[in-house]
């Protein structure tokens, strides 16, 4: 991300306030532009988060506990559900058995503070202060990433649903245990989409409201997924080690209009309906499939024809792919009674001491994940 403060004349001469020796003068100049600052870094978060596609947002007032009613959303007269919720800033996020009724989320706050010498208000230099809101913003971003996508994937990695028809299906589901089995192909998309449509059966096992599409909304994935993805533009996308020798029913070919449509946008947006998020955090040794790895533990899994039950390696690779029609991820967000805002912004007192010449801000926001319905997520473990 990247902000810029306009170089009006009442933006430099507020910016100059800030760095006045004055006191006085300097505080009232730092109150204003935190007012200005809080819903900036607000609006950058909510735009620059992979994450803000796959929350519901529900705003609660500051200082109150948050709760959602469970018996709304299930319709149905089930006495206990399993939800995914993080009770704090950066820990483990954990399943919890809860009645159908009103259930409380647990709340917690991403701060960050930042502070710069006045000499740089006092000249003028809109740049630092920039690059000082900047860091605010990328701060508040990186917590707030890694606490939303911790709650999707142990909701990933322990979730299964027990179906009608007597069977139980994991939610996440591996390529095999055949050697080169990592390389991704149309097969285990489509595969990936059928375990998505059977956990996701309705509260009475039917189709869940057959007048809108359901199933996977939008797939997180990696870098070198989507090279696989690219490829299909000019060679095949072969089962297993590409070799020169390869059978009709191991080779995955698209239409001639789907190559050239994948070479003039230099990628595909969305294949079959589903929306293509590449992400640098998802790859073999990367910040979200480690995380998975700790998530999933020792848990196994099988593949699509529920054979071959392995647990999940550092090698190993995960998809991750998304129901966002449920509304079952849900982020409970305070909203500051005095500015409405979500994001709040004040002058940092600790540089309040003329002798030490500084001006700095601090920022929070008080948020909670919860996942009310683990049939929202399905994945695909691509295994070494």
């Amino acid at each position: 991300m990247k902000l810029k403060l306009k170089n009006t004349p009442e933006q430099v001469e507020l910016i100059k306030a800030m760095g006045s020796k004055n006191q006085l003068e300097s505080r009232e100049a730092q109150e204003a532009f935190a007012a200005f600052l809080g819903p900036v870094i607000q609006k950058v978060i909510l735009q620059a988060g992979t994450a803000g596609a796959i929350y519901s947002d529900s705003e609660y007032d500051d200082d109150d506990s948050p709760s959602y009613p469970l018996d709304l959303y299930y319709n149905e007269g089930a006495g206990y559900v399993t939800v995914w919720s993080q009770h704090m800033a950066g820990g483990l996020p954990s399943s919890e058995v809860t009645g159908v009724s009103e259930m409380k989320i647990a709340t917690y706050r991403l701060d960050s503070a930042v502070s710069f010498n006045k000499r740089y208000a006092r000249r003028s230099r809109l740049e630092i202060i920039s690059r000082a809101v900047e860091r605010m913003a990328q701060e508040v971003l990186v917590k707030q990433e890694r606490n939303a996508w911790a709650v999707i994937l142990k909701a990933l990695a322990e979730g299964s649903s027990d179906l009608v028809s007597g069977t139980t299906l994991q939610h996440a589901f591996s390529s095999g245990a055949a050697s080169g089995s990592h390389t991704f192909d149309l097969d285990m998309m489509n595969s990936l989409l059928t375990r998505m449509k059977r956990i996701g059966e309705s509260f009475a096992g039917g189709t869940p409201d057959p007048g809108n599409g359901f199933g996977i909304t939008d797939l997180y994935t990696s870098p070198e997924v989507m090279e696989k993805l690219r490829s299909m533009s000019y060679q095949h996308i072969s089962r297993g080690s590409d070799t020169l020798a390869v059978t009709r029913s191991q080779v995955n070919n698209v239409t001639e209009n789907v190559r050239n449509e994948i070479w003039n946008s230099a990628g595909m947006a969305s294949i079959w309906g589903v929306v293509l998020h590449e992400l640098i955090e998802f790859g073999v040794g990367h910040k979200y499939n480690t995380l998975f790895d700790e998530m999933a533990g020792a848990t196994t899994y099988k593949d699509a024809a529920g054979a071959n039950a392995l647990a999940f390696a550092a090698t190993d690779e995960v998809l991750v792919g998304v129901d966002a029609s449920k509304g079952a991820f849900i982020r409970a967000i305070a909203r500051n009674a005095d500015t409405g805002g979500t994001f709040q912004a004040l002058p940092d007192d600790q540089w309040n001491l003329n002798r030490l010449d500084k001006a700095g801000f601090y920022g929070s926001l008080d948020e909670g994940r919860v996942c009310i319905d683990s049939r929202a997520v399905a994945g695909l473990i691509l295994k070494a």
